[in-house]
């Protein structure tokens, strides 16, 4: 690239928003991307690395501040890979959010539904009830934080804004007694050590506590001895303390092998007026509020009767299912992680639902099945992953002919991806609506409605 080169200087004005959340900018017609900038703000850019076809910037001034910016409340935010809309105004970040879903559909999907207003959250701090905190060893001590953006170097910091103050309080709990008996932070380079990640869950209704350090090996369990009365002594809430090991070379958090030192390994909370189980291996949405709002939504699109079969795919531990299941005549849930079925089964005996049944393994293979079996469901729920729903999946999702599908994404770009696939497989997108469960990053959920086409 001839025009620009590394730490020239030039002015920019910031146009538009990526889904990583930097601001985007042209110069000679070159889209240049910078960093915590936002729509309005002209600044001066320092070229920071050049590609092919586009460069990153970084600003170094600004000649004009945009009406959106503001101070960001968070001492780290600028570190931590987590918040990237700390230096927006929420309204800002709720239109910028809008606009990634609408920019999907339209772009990718090449889909035009109807639009419904964007549900922006009430509560935009503390609103976590789950939090993974990586564990590193800096000049001889464990400490613990949050990655930075886009590396494995653990930012030391505990007062995040995102998750409930009782976290911190946990969290140094635990340092601090880990560094009083020397016990050895794990190190990534070294491949040596014992606690890699301390992870939290918290009933947002309930108020009870899970915690679960992630260690290389629980044959070394008993240097935790004596961690578990001192936590007890100071939070009345934690009702279940696990250790869970994984010894692999691996990004990926939570291994297989669990040990409870106290409790059974499960905290309850309630979420959409039914009890529920969660194990440190079930999904469950991370903004309980929020969540219950987008179910609700989802509930009210897939036009429920008594008289209907509900099929939920992808189902963790039967949130949705089970909110839906008093509307219906037969709820059939689907799951590939066996703890989260099992957490399903107890969730729907715990709050008296019969016409429940929960089936353990790939969505596609067993939407296969069921249709082989003649299930014809009315209604599909279908709540993927962030990679959304297999070839498979989205084939006999179609086959059953159900009159809906209610699609709850946490990735617009793949929702927008597998609601083409089901245009070509005869179901029109009729509605798309946005749901912010993530404020302050960029992560956001909607909720799609589509019907078979007559």
């Amino acid at each position: 690239m001839e025009d620009l080169k590394k730490n020239d200087i030039i002015p920019l004005e910031i146009t538009d928003i990526t889904n990583e959340g930097n601001g985007v900018g042209r110069y000679n017609g070159i889209a240049v991307f910078v960093p915590s900038t936002a729509v309005g703000d002209v600044i001066e850019c320092r070229i920071v690395k050049v590609k092919s076809s586009f460069c990153y910037g970084r600003a170094e001034s600004y000649t004009v501040r945009s009406d959106t910016r503001i101070e960001s409340d968070c001492p780290v935010s600028k570190l931590c890979g987590g918040c990237s809309f700390r230096h927006i105004i929420y309204e800002e970040e709720c239109r910028i959010k809008d606009n990634f879903i609408r920019e999907s559909f339209e772009r990718i999907g090449k889909l035009s539904p109807e639009y419904l207003p964007f549900s922006g959250c009430k509560d935009i701090d503390l609103y976590r009830n789950k939090a993974q905190y990586p564990v590193a060893e800096t000049e001889g001590k464990a400490v613990c934080g949050f990655y930075a953006k886009r590396s494995h170097r653990v930012v030391e910091f505990t007062r995040c804004r995102l998750q409930p103050k009782i976290f911190s309080d946990i969290v140094d709990k635990i340092i601090s007694y880990v560094n009083t008996r020397h016990i050895p932070a794990y190190d990534e380079v070294r491949l040596s050590g014992l606690l890699r990640h301390i992870y939290l869950r918290r009933g947002a209704n309930s108020g009870e506590i899970m915690v679960c350090l992630v260690v290389t090996s629980i044959k070394k369990a008993g240097v935790f001895d004596d961690l578990v009365p001192a936590l007890l002594d100071s939070f009345s809430d934690i009702k279940t303390v696990l250790l869970n090991e994984n010894p692999r070379n691996t990004n990926v958090i939570l291994g297989e092998k669990m040990k409870y030192l106290y409790g059974d390994g499960s905290i309850k909370d309630t979420m959409c007026g039914n009890t529920v189980s969660i194990s440190p291996l079930s999904f469950y949405q991370v903004n309980t509020h929020q969540a219950e709002l987008l179910y609700a939504m989802a509930a009210e699109l897939a036009g429920l009767s008594e008289n209907m079969t509900l099929l939920d795919l992808y189902c963790g531990t039967g949130t949705i299912g089970l909110s839906m299941a008093r509307q219906v005549k037969k709820l059939i849930g689907v799951e590939i992680i066996q703890p989260a079925i099992d957490n399903a089964v107890v969730n729907a005996k715990a709050n008296g639902i019969e016409n429940a049944e929960f089936i353990c393994g790939d969505a596609g293979k067993i939407a296969k099945l069921l249709y082989e079996r003649g299930e014809r469901p009315d209604v599909i729920i279908a709540d993927p992953a962030r990679r959304g729903c297999d070839g498979e999946s989205l084939e006999y999702m179609a086959k059953m002919s159900p009159d809906r599908i209610v699609m709850i994404s946490c990735n617009h770009t793949t929702a927008a991806r597998d609601c083409a696939i089901l245009g070509e497989l005869g179901y029109s997108c009729d509605k798309v609506m946005g749901f912010d469960l993530f404020p302050r990053t960029t992560h956001v959920e909607c909720v799609v409605l589509m019907s078979k086409e007559k």
